[in-house]
């Protein structure tokens, strides 16, 4: 029946537990007792007892199905029960549980029967359906330890309880659609047994509700439902849109699915299988982790302190970090000064553009920092256009495999000595040092060089810089396409006709586009001991390709195409080479000329041409366009067959296909993409665009790819992340405001082929953006102990203020629930 709404809240909760300890006070089971305390300092609270075993239900696992309501009865109770006995009756025998219904409020106030259950499932209706000291005997049931299920609609049950608004973790949105709709379920927990054997990307029809307040970062969501593949009403919550939930709740475990609005969900094979994977947590026959990513278990600490005046002794101009496996963090300065050392722009000077790259190492045993070592490089000419200000300088760094036996360091930088001022050439490197692990001094005179390449310093900008190591001892290097995109109006960036005393300048087809030239490229060598490299088989070119005469391709080119690849990591698990790099300066796409500036994250399986300068995203071209009038278009790339035409072009013309990328985004948003017509071409228009990826968007934007998670059991550390990022990729952005923060999965059938990120959750509030947090994401590396070390680059360019810093992120949640001990069938625990 109807019943008068009791306008409950915590506050209140203490009278409530006074009422029903006067009818339950009995010890059951001979269990521990769990107190309904009701809050201190309440009105009228005192302190009362509903007795309970603790934890309630035992090795005969017993499940309660409530499907009262306030209204009528839902249609999907017969089914919801029904469905939940079959669960309990089959699958492996160590899973099974018997199962009781009522609908009989009246069982929360008798201990004696409710402690026998594992847990309850709420297949209720909305509306009012406990009174005060029914709510009680379910706070003290979860006080105890129990498991709670809610179902759909549950979220609307007990509309004026705030405990109970906790433990569902979210109330329904008025203009919730009411239609049952298809929509895609993605999964982003792939170890929890309610989720871990669902498809990546779940199709299926029911009713989708809108939460008034989102609970994302209070509560851990499992699964997320993609508002792109229905029509969610006027309350939508946009990309993160969390459809099935669990966290630990005061004292017991809950867990909480918007699904099964409809009877046939109850059929379905794979909703099944979720509710029973809720249920084996919730019952305590499994564990599981429901802490993840609840953001208050994340505490990010900065660990350097602001420079001294006039000296850079905590940090250089942030650019890069990498950690050793001790635990010890080496992190570069770029080369920028400090802000009061005076900048030399003119050409004539012989000191133009001079700086210091400098390399930090922070030792956490001790909390000291310790200035290991500077190199004199190209790269401090300060702001301005790109005719004036280099990005050169101290690019990349990383550690040889056996940094623990020989202390091998490699740099990548622009050394200043080699630089050609006439005309305005320079000498890019990468070499390899000695670090004494003594002191963490950097010993520069043993120096080796393993690989140099010529680099304009005309024009800036986009130098890249990022390295990483695969399994196999390969050393990926990543060059940026040092090239402006001013005179192709911030498009292509395939103007041939600018140049400085005969070298191109704004024509990313003698660098990026160029199947002989090692910019905008991402490198791949064996170094040898002896500090000379060899080149691994599988790379893009062996060097010695006969096509179009020969000498005309590189063998260390692994990737080509790319713009400015910053940061690249390798997960060594699968060695997938993942990378980012930035786009050229369009704001809006253009009919005539292709899209808008696409920034870029691609997983990279095998080497091949990802686009630039001739299509970008998901293989978008560009306008061709060449001399004599570089201003008129020409034809439409081909993404399929490109060809470099450019006069500038000293490789070869035919170039390898272009693959689609995996992620990018622009001002008008994630994975932007048009119709196209009968050649292949995308109409460009705005009003016709949709967003693939709407959990990002650029705008100011410049990407800073990310590691792979990878868990290590066996470590004992009380700081490191928790399995449940195993495997997720990390993408951000320099900045912090719309652009993306995020972990992303990726289908292992389409990774490298274009496949695009089946799901994605913000990081913001575990990596904490705004004026006092990490705002500027310089680079980011998990250490050996399994946390995360951030850089943010600070408030100012071409320097470091006193925002420069390095940061660490640290987890204190907690192992998976129940414990051990708690578990109902101790026997199923290998």
């Amino acid at each position: 029946m109807q019943r008068t709404p009791h306008h409950r809240s915590r506050s209140r909760r203490g009278l409530a537990a006074a009422v029903a300890a006067g009818a339950l006070t009995a010890s059951l089971l001979g269990g521990n007792a769990a107190s309904a305390r009701p809050d201190p300092g309440a009105p009228g609270s005192m302190a009362t007892t509903l007795s309970l075993p603790s934890p309630p239900g035992g090795a005969n696992v017993k499940v309660l199905v409530f499907h009262a309501s306030a209204t009528d009865e839902s249609p999907t109770v017969d089914a919801g029960i029904a469905a939940i006995e079959r669960i309990g009756l089959t699958g492996p025998e160590a899973g099974r549980f018997k199962t009781v219904a009522t609908d009989d409020a009246a069982v929360f106030t008798n201990g004696k029967h409710l402690g026998r259950y594992n847990a309850v499932v709420f297949l209720t209706g909305g509306g009012d359906v406990l009174d005060p000291e029914q709510e009680a005997g379910l706070e003290a049931y979860m006080e105890a330890g129990g498991g709670f299920l809610g179902i759909h609609d549950a979220a609307r049950t007990e509309p004026y309880s705030d405990w109970f608004t906790g433990l569902v973790g979210a109330r329904p949105a008025a203009g919730s659609p009411t239609a049952v709709q298809r929509a895609t379920v993605e999964i982003g927990d792939r170890q929890h047994p309610a989720t871990k054997n669902l498809p990546l990307e779940w199709k299926r029809p029911d009713k989708w509700l809108n939460w008034k307040d989102n609970p994302s970062g209070d509560v851990h969501t499992v699964a997320r439902v993609r508002e792109i593949t229905y029509k969610p009403g006027t309350s939508a919550n946009g990309w993160d849109h969390p459809v099935s939930w669990c966290r630990d709740y005061d004292g017991g475990r809950s867990f909480y699915t918007a699904m099964g609005g409809t009877v046939d969900s109850f059929a379905e094979a794979d909703f099944r299988d979720h509710l029973r994977g809720a249920l084996d947590w919730t019952t305590r026959i499994s564990q599981a982790d429901c802490k993840a990513t609840i953001t208050s278990n994340y505490t990010a600490e900065r660990v350097t302190q602001p420079n001294q005046p006039g000296k850079n002794d905590q940090i250089g101009e942030p650019h890069g970090l990498v950690t050793a496996p001790d635990g010890r963090v080496l992190y570069i300065g770029r080369g920028g000064a400090d802000s009061s050392v005076p900048v030399v722009t003119d050409w004539a000077d012989p000191n133009v553009g001079k700086g210091l790259g400098q390399i930090h190492v922070y030792d956490p045993a001790t909390k000291k920092v310790t200035l290991a070592g500077e190199l004199t490089i190209f790269g401090n000419k300060g702001g301005g256009d790109e005719l004036i200000k280099v990005e050169e300088g101290l690019l990349g760094i990383e550690l040889d495999p056996d940094f623990e036996k020989n202390g091998w360091v490699y740099l990548h930088y622009t050394p200043h000595d080699k630089i050609d001022r006439d005309k305005q050439m320079a000498v890019r490197q990468v070499s390899r040092f000695t670090l004494d692990l003594a002191t963490n001094k950097l010993d520069l005179s043993s120096e080796k060089v393993l690989l140099h390449w010529p680099v304009q310093i005309h024009s800036c900008c986009h130098a890249g810089g990022g390295m990483a190591w695969d399994s196999k001892g390969n050393l990926y290097i990543a060059t940026g396409d040092n090239n402006s995109s001013g005179f192709s109006d911030g498009y292509s960036g395939n103007n041939p006709q600018p140049n400085y005393k005969g070298v191109s300048f704004s024509d990313a087809r003698r660098t990026a586009g160029n199947t002989n030239n090692l910019n905008g490229k991402i490198l791949r060598i064996h170094p040898e001991d002896d500090g000379t490299y060899t080149l691994p088989s599988g790379n893009l070119f062996t060097g010695k390709e006969p096509d179009e005469g020969g000498g005309k391709t590189r063998g260390e080119i692994y990737v080509m195409g790319v713009r400015n690849p910053a940061r690249i990591s390798v997960d060594k698990s699968t060695d997938t080479l993942y990378a980012g790099w930035v786009g050229p300066d369009a704001g809006a796409p253009s009919t005539t000329w292709g899209p808008a500036k696409y920034d870029t994250f691609a997983a990279i399986t095998q080497a091949g041409n990802h686009g630039w300068p001739y299509c970008m995203g998901n293989k978008q071209p560009y306008r061709d366009r060449n001399l004599p009038d570089p201003s008129k278009p020409l034809g439409w790339y081909d993404c399929d067959h490109p060809k470099n035409d450019s006069p500038n072009n000293d490789g070869l013309v035919k170039l390898p296909p272009i693959t689609s990328n995996t992620i990018w985004y622009s001002p008008q948003g994630g994975g932007v993409d048009y119709p196209r017509d009968a050649n292949g071409i995308p109409s460009y228009k705005v009003e016709d665009q949709k967003e693939l990826l709407p959990w990002l968007k650029g705008g100011g934007q410049a990407t800073m790819n990310g590691p792979v998670y990878r868990y290590d059991a066996a470590s004992t550390s009380a700081d490191k992340w928790p399995s449940y990022w195993d495997g997720k990729w990390f993408v951000g952005d320099f900045y912090d405001d719309t652009q993306p923060r995020h972990a992303v999965l990726t289908d292992p059938k389409t990774v490298g082929k274009g496949g695009l990120p089946t799901h994605a959750e913000s990081l913001k509030e575990i990596i904490p953006v705004g004026a006092n947090g990490i705002r500027n994401l310089m680079d980011w590396k998990f250490a050996p102990d399994g946390s995360l070390y951030v850089v943010d680059y600070g408030r100012g360019f071409f320097t470091s203020d006193s925002k420069s810093a390095l940061w660490r992120v640290t987890y204190k949640g907690g192992g998976p629930t129940p414990a051990v001990k708690d578990l109902a069938r101790k026997v199923a625990v290998q």
